[in-house]
């Protein structure tokens, strides 16, 4: 019987030939990467656990991005631990204030590869599964624990198929296809399961957009997720590590058993919106014409990226942003920041009326630089809109591509990207 992706990874990890869903196993992570939050109770743990050392420093990835920077006393001091915390243990990558967020930095440098098991104390771990690893998040004494002992213990997952087939057109993107299987599987239709991603759709996102689609499948429930190897796969593999990182690719075999497939048509999917107060809440755009809004964020881990900020700039060029609404863009690591800069997409956002930021988790989960006042209304490019989420119980947020988020801001409400730009049609 053949294996899924997932269970391949699995067994690799775990010194066997192999297993199959539903199988304990106790695997080796490569990565195991903490932030600035989580990583302080994880920390006291490694501690009370009587451990003094790390197993591998090299494998242990310290990221400060939700309180970065710091907006008190308290969230400086969370930092100033996990730096100390480093230190004394001697590991070498730890990402301090405004160097990126976590999911996004870590393929960024090169800390990443296909065929990777990467563990993390957030629930976007699952990102990983764009470069065809798979990622998943833990709680902080699991992490803890892994870091003393060099091995976690795993259930390996059942594996969803979902195939999106046909055409992207215009103005679709990852996040609309993860709201589109969202909208079809709901909230916990992938719970403990990997989802693993493949199709003519897929293949024509570029890693930029895969992450923003792998980013959200734990909106699902999901344990983990995997986009099968192909040409723009080993592409950016060979660029950032070169040929021996396709050594480790691995893909399901034909006979693998799936719980299910999923097959999605693409060819006439509309932009998709996440309303209030799930992200399986799901709505074409074009539904939600007339709804004002306050506040429109373009940033965080799932689309922080310079595809997301090329974006944005191609609808806010030559024009403002609608009086009365906050633009947030928060590039999601500084060397983004820097390629936007270079490019002139910086001074075309602040001429927009744009505020660019630094990157941070911040205003994504409720936390500082830009939550949101009782009964305002947001369009966010983030992962999450339940209540309270970026601010006060009563306000809502609206998930989107960033188009649609630029559209918006133009627009001050929200509307279809071809509504503002019209005559320049962006390809997909």
């Amino acid at each position: 019987m053949g294996m899924t992706a997932a269970e391949k990874i699995f067994a690799a990890h775990a010194g066997l030939a192999a297993v199959s869903a539903g199988e304990i196993v106790v695997a080796k992570p490569d990565r195991m990467m903490l932030h600035d939050i989580t990583g302080e109770l994880a920390f006291a743990i490694f501690r009370s656990m009587g451990a003094t050392e790390v197993c591998d420093p090299d494998k242990v990835v310290l990221v400060g991005d939700h309180y970065s920077p710091p907006p008190h006393p308290e969230a400086a001091a969370l930092l100033a631990k996990m730096e100390r915390f480093a230190r004394d243990m001697e590991v070498q990558h730890v990402f301090t204030t405004g160097q990126g967020i976590e999911h996004t930095l870590l393929p960024e440098r090169g800390l990443l590869k296909p065929g990777n098991l990467v563990i993390g104390t957030d629930s976007h771990t699952c990102t990983a599964g764009a470069f065809s690893a798979l990622g998943t998040g833990m709680g902080s004494s699991d992490v803890a624990a892994a870091m003393a002992l060099g091995e976690m213990w795993f259930m390996v997952p059942e594996t969803i198929r979902a195939t999106y087939v046909g055409r992207r057109p215009a103005w679709i993107t990852g996040k609309d296809l993860i709201l589109a299987l969202l909208a079809r599987i709901t909230v916990d239709g992938a719970t403990y399961k990997c989802v693993e991603f493949d199709g003519e759709a897929i293949a024509s996102l570029n890693m930029d957009e895969r992450m923003a689609l792998c980013n959200m499948t734990v909106e699902g429930g999901a344990k983990t997720c995997f986009v099968a190897p192909d040409d723009t796969l080993r592409a950016w593999a060979v660029g950032k590590h070169g040929e021996g990182a396709l050594d480790h690719l691995v893909e399901s075999d034909a006979d693998a058993i799936y719980s299910q497939h999923q097959v999605i048509d693409v060819s006439e999917l509309e932009p998709q919106c996440a309303v209030p107060f799930s992200p399986d809440n799901v709505v074409p755009v074009g539904e939600l014409r007339g709804t004002r809004v306050n506040q429109v964020y373009i940033g965080n881990c799932s689309n922080g990226t310079m595809t997301d900020l090329r974006q944005a700039a191609s609808v806010l060029r030559g024009r403002k942003v609608a009086p009365g609404v906050r633009c947030i863009v928060v590039p999601a690591t500084q060397r983004i920041a820097a390629q936007a800069a270079r490019e002139g997409i910086m001074e075309t956002l602040l001429e927009a009326g744009a505020i660019v930021g630094p990157s941070t988790c911040g205003a994504c989960a409720g936390l500082h630089m830009g939550v949101m006042s009782d009964d305002e209304v947001a369009v966010a490019t983030t992962n999450r809109n339940y209540r309270g989420r970026m601010g006060a119980f009563s306000s809502r947020i609206h998930l989107a591509n960033a188009w649609v988020a630029a559209a918006s801001a133009v627009a001050g409400e929200i509307v279809h990207p071809g509504e503002v730009v019209t005559g320049e049609a962006m390809a997909a």
